[in-house]
């Protein structure tokens, strides 16, 4: 229950929840907060912010403070490495990265919990590259004071696959790259593919452990990839030879190296041609030619995925195709634009 005192009669009463400030352009946020006892110096600045009557609540047996609700609701969305601190402000909770790592939301569980009539909980993209404490998700009970039915079934749904929101460290990939190619292993043209892959490898904390060249020859190939393993490489990016061309025979040289489960092509732009095999537990992944044109790719996509531990095969590559297309902006501002973020 809910009730109403006059302004000029609250003094000497405890605010039942923040009283949010706004003033455009400077500040938003909590003026005055729960639990404040107000005293007759704050009744101007209350009446400023518009605030005539002030509320004591009286909880029923059935009813939940929004500050409770909030809490409530952050321990079922949040999964493993993520955690949460029972302060909230203005009835909202942030969720917030234990360390570093990729972002994973359910989705469809995000979309079902905010079914549920006045909840909501909003995240930052899924397969998001976070940092430890970065703010990755937020919720709140919408009303001051409402029943306890909807958050209790709000959370169950956040929590029946052990969260919503979660935050996956990065392995620390023992890489090896294998530049393909006739024009480069017999000294036609400088390669330029090694120092892209390697940077990208590094900025994730990867360790480039074995560089080698092999021309258009699914044999040699063959070797290469069987070499590396035997090196104790634990992720393989091959650059080249992708393409449909007859001569392109990288694939085939995968294939001799034993792999069985090859996945070939992605619905993302650049980067359709890219390919994502399985040697046992080892990635084996297949970079086109357009990783030498564009600065962002579909491996910039997933190359996180599989370092974070995620298995990628047809559906995954299927799934990119919302939000999969790059705009090939002047100025490339990736991570920090649409591209990959539907998936």
């Amino acid at each position: 229950m809910i009730k109403t005192i006059k302004l000029k009669d609250a003094v000497g009463m405890k605010l039942s929840h923040d009283i949010t400030e706004i003033r455009p352009g400077e500040f938003k946020g909590a003026a005055f907060h729960k639990g404040h006892t107000v005293c007759s110096k704050d009744l101007c600045r209350l009446q400023k912010l518009g605030k005539n009557h002030l509320y004591l609540i009286d909880l029923e047996a059935d009813e939940i403070h929004e500050n409770e609700a909030a809490a409530v609701m952050a321990e079922a969305l949040a999964g493993e490495g993520v955690v949460w601190n029972n302060e909230p402000r203005e009835g909202k909770i942030g969720l917030v990265a234990e360390n570093d790592g990729l972002l994973t939301v359910d989705t469809a569980a995000l979309a079902a919990f905010n079914m549920i009539e006045e909840v909501m909980c909003a995240t930052l993209h899924t397969h998001t590259l976070v940092k430890r404490g970065d703010l990755v998700a937020a919720t709140r009970a919408i009303p001051l004071v409402m029943k306890r039915a909807p958050i209790e079934r709000a959370a169950a749904i956040a929590g029946q696959n052990g969260g919503v929101v979660s935050v996956r460290p990065l392995r620390k990939g023992n890489a090896g790259l294998i530049i393909t190619g006739n024009e480069v292993f017999h000294g036609l043209i400088e390669d330029r593919f090694a120092s892209i892959l390697t940077r990208k490898l590094i900025d994730l904390d990867c360790e480039v452990a074995h560089i080698s060249f092999a021309p258009d020859d699914s044999e040699i190939i063959r070797q290469s990839i069987c070499t590396h393993i035997e090196q104790d490489c634990d992720l393989i990016l091959l650059s080249g030879g992708m393409s449909v061309d007859p001569d392109d025979v990288t694939r085939k040289g995968i294939h001799l190296a034993g792999a069985q489960e090859i996945h070939y092509g992605a619905s993302a732009l650049p980067g359709a041609m890219f390919l994502v095999a399985y040697i046992g537990d080892i990635p084996i992944l297949g970079v086109p030619a357009c990783g030498l044109h564009h600065r962002t790719t579909v491996l910039d996509l997933i190359l996180p995925r599989i370092l974070a531990g995620e298995k990628i095969g047809k559906k995954e590559l299927a799934f990119l195709g919302h939000g999969g297309l790059c705009q090939d902006c002047p100025k490339c501002t990736y991570p920090h634009c649409a591209f990959g973020k539907g998936t």
